[in-house]
């Protein structure tokens, strides 16, 4: 398959970048730097140079390609939050994803299918509700930006184009993102909870993500909205105890989420909610997740 790929310098986008080349796959990188993509994916020879808030020389890129993945968007967590970086996350997303949408509908040789990343935080803070595909939208920032971002994605359809919005729960890596942050404070003894600890822990293994993505592009029956997180959602205090079990560390000293709020600032509103999902959809199709259970998944990444 001829595979175009945004957001590929990304802890998502560099292991399936990987994962599509070695399943002999032809991958296409759109690429705001051409140079600092070609140094972190030496895996991949085609890069394209992409503005992404503008359609330009790319759009003819798209035509006779088999599917467009796009995973590009400003980093949810790179900066502390003010107006102006709200609006660039905002931005990154929607802008681009109308973009992409527009220019496929340009071309004479559309792709079958066209898959995009989104996220649990659609749902907003739900206690212990189990949140199927069919919950609405919650009334936050990050449930408005996922609403607005799987609209835009979602009006490929009327061009006969399968869409996928994955929404991707807290991924676990060893390489970045939540898990290497919480790594210092047990490793200091200092591990614990964040906030209460009975918030529902939204986790999935890198690996089984990456799957899904890859079953998502192979399997024409996956189309919408689809949950991409373990089917063993736990509590933030079971998951911090689990790690402390792992890394034979304690997990005594939660962190309060007024302390989160005077570190990380509004974004801390976000860390500690509560999203118990169901990964029903994925399961009935004929997904087999490797990571199922919290205990293998942390020995795995950190053994």
């Amino acid at each position: 398959m001829k595979i175009v790929v945004t957001g590929a310098t990304g802890l998502v986008g560099k292991e399936l970048c990987k994962k599509l080349v070695e399943r002999k796959n032809e991958v296409i990188v759109f690429t705001r730097d051409v140079k600092k993509a070609a140094r972190s994916l030496p895996y991949i020879k085609n890069f394209v140079e992409w503005d992404n808030k503008r359609m330009a020389e790319w759009t003819d890129e798209l035509n006779g390609k088999d599917a467009v993945i796009h995973l590009a968007g400003a980093n949810i967590s790179g900066k502390r939050w003010n107006k102006d970086y709200k609006k660039e996350i905002f931005d990154s997303r929607i802008i681009s994803t109308r973009n992409l949408v527009n220019a496929i509908k340009e071309v004479s040789l559309k792709p079958s299918v066209f898959i995009v990343s989104s996220a649990v935080g659609y749902y907003g803070d739900c206690s212990n509700e189990i949140l199927t595909e069919e919950k609405p939208a919650g009334k936050d920032f990050l449930s408005n930006l996922c609403k607005e971002w799987e609209g835009e994605a979602g009006k490929v359809e009327a061009i006969s184009v399968r869409r996928v919005s994955l929404r991707t729960g807290i991924v676990l890596s060893r390489e970045s993102g939540a898990l290497k942050k919480m790594l210092l404070p047990f490793k200091l003894f200092l591990g614990g909870p964040i906030g209460n600890g009975k918030q529902w822990f939204p986790w999935i293994h890198i690996e089984d993500l990456i799957n899904i993505y890859l079953y998502a592009l192979e399997n024409p029956n996956i189309k919408g909205a689809v949950n991409a997180a373990s089917p063993n959602p736990v509590l933030m205090k079971e998951f911090a105890k689990t790690l402390g079990k792992i890394l034979r560390r304690p997990s005594i000293f939660p962190v309060p989420k007024l302390i989160m709020k005077i570190a990380a600032g509004e974004i801390a509103e976000y860390i500690v909610m509560s999203q118990r999902t169901s990964v029903e959809k994925i399961l009935s199709s004929g997904y087999k997740f490797k990571f199922g259970n919290l205990e293998d998944a942390l020995r795995d990444l950190l053994l």
